[in-house]
């Protein structure tokens, strides 16, 4: 009985190093693999969707082509708009410091000259016409002393200005290396500009053709009918893929009802359930419009779910707070997170735009527990900066 016990106790013991030994079983690891795991399934989702979109709407699948390429363009414009600030910052910095030491270089050759053109006035024999005028053997010591001084002192004042001389003349290669850098970003800004304007065109171009359709055919309620019927199907899976990963926080969404800030500021458009598109459909969430690139917060702590374009909400993103409680974000310009980023009440999360075929920039914000729209007014009590 006791050989037996040894030997469980072995192959335990084997199986807990031959684990500790392998490079990928570290709590770090085995986290970055599930969230790889979760986009992967999500990605998979996407596609999914994506394809029976297409076939069901050729429009709608340019108008995610050319928007997702609208959103690109303008986080790549923001960036080298970034970069364009830092090195402006930089080039005025060396410029003061070129002025600076120019200034130096003024006041060490002045001093020079001084003594340059007092050596001149003592003439060219200074040290000869010392040694002879003088009888006094201590003073003349004194005084060969002091003139050995006076010329190290101007040898020192020679390797200083030629030492200014070099370092002004690194600055200025500098300064001309960060001008030439920011004639390359503003060539690379106007580019995707003109990339940008491209792009809005054939969106515009689009978007009159998808409503010339929509209008001859009468299918707004069909449209907006499968739509809802996308979101729902989207909002199920997610459910379904991250219930593998759930949320655990000390503060659950539930505890803050009736406490919860806004993402954006702005005026009300269109209020939870009033009526949309005739028929019977109404609207699951609220949109406020708010002037183009603001940001968007998110509104706790959550983990993102979703983060890309869905016919009817353009650019979204969907955050998870656990419970079985879910935010969306719609109608962004750009989307600033990806899948299994995790948040914090505050976080800027995207900007607000137009995406989804909208004809004013705004934000569409919906609340859902599981696949069931919530009232957010119940919820949500504050406008920012409150």
């Amino acid at each position: 009985m006791n050989w037996r016990k040894t030997l469980i106790v072995g192959i335990l013991a084997a199986s807990a190093m031959a684990q500790a030994q392998r490079p990928d079983s570290g709590p770090g690891k085995t986290k970055e693999q599930e969230l790889e795991t979760v986009r992967e399934r999500i990605s998979e989702l996407k596609k999914s969707m994506d394809t029976a979109a297409e076939e069901r709407d050729r429009l709608a699948g340019e108008l995610q082509e050319q928007e997702v390429a609208i959103s690109e363009q303008r986080i790549r414009i923001a960036e080298i708009e970034r970069e364009q600030r830092y090195t402006t910052s930089k080039k005025e910095q060396l410029d003061a410091t070129l002025l600076q030491r120019e200034a130096h270089l003024d006041d060490e050759s002045a001093a020079l000259a001084a003594q340059v053109r007092s050596a001149y006035m003592s003439g060219s024999q200074e040290k000869i016409r010392l040694l002879l005028n003088q009888q006094d053997p201590a003073t003349l010591g004194r005084l060969m002393a002091y003139y050995d001084y006076l010329n190290d002192y101007r040898a020192e004042n020679i390797g200083a200005v030629i030492a200014e001389i070099r370092e002004l003349d690194a600055l200025r290669g500098k300064i001309a290396a960060e001008e030439a850098r920011l004639g390359a970003l503003a060539t690379s800004r106007y580019a995707e500009l003109t990339r940008l304007n491209q792009a809005q065109e054939r969106r515009a171009a689009l978007l009159v053709s998808l409503r010339e359709r929509i209008s001859r055919e009468g299918e707004e309620v069909e449209r907006l009918a499968a739509q809802e019927k996308d979101l729902t199907r989207l909002i199920a899976e997610l459910t379904s893929i991250l219930s593998d990963y759930p949320i655990s926080s000390e503060e659950p969404f539930s505890d803050h009802k009736g406490k919860l800030t806004w993402p954006v500021a702005g005026t009300l458009l269109h209020d939870f359930g009033q009526p949309r598109g005739g028929g019977n459909m109404t609207w699951n969430g609220v949109v406020m419009e708010t002037p183009r690139g603001t940001e968007v917060r998110a509104i706790y702590h959550g983990r993102i779910a979703f983060a890309d374009w869905l016919a009817g909400m353009g650019l979204l993103v969907i955050v998870d707070h656990g419970e079985g409680y879910m935010t969306l974000y719609g109608y962004n310009e750009t989307i600033l997170k990806k899948a299994g980023d995790w948040v914090a009440p505050g976080d800027v999360i995207a900007t607000v735009g137009d995406s989804g075929g909208q004809s004013e920039a705004g934000l569409y914000f919906e609340l859902r527990k599981g696949t069931q729209p919530v009232n957010p007014r119940r919820w949500i009590t504050r406008r920012p900066g409150d």
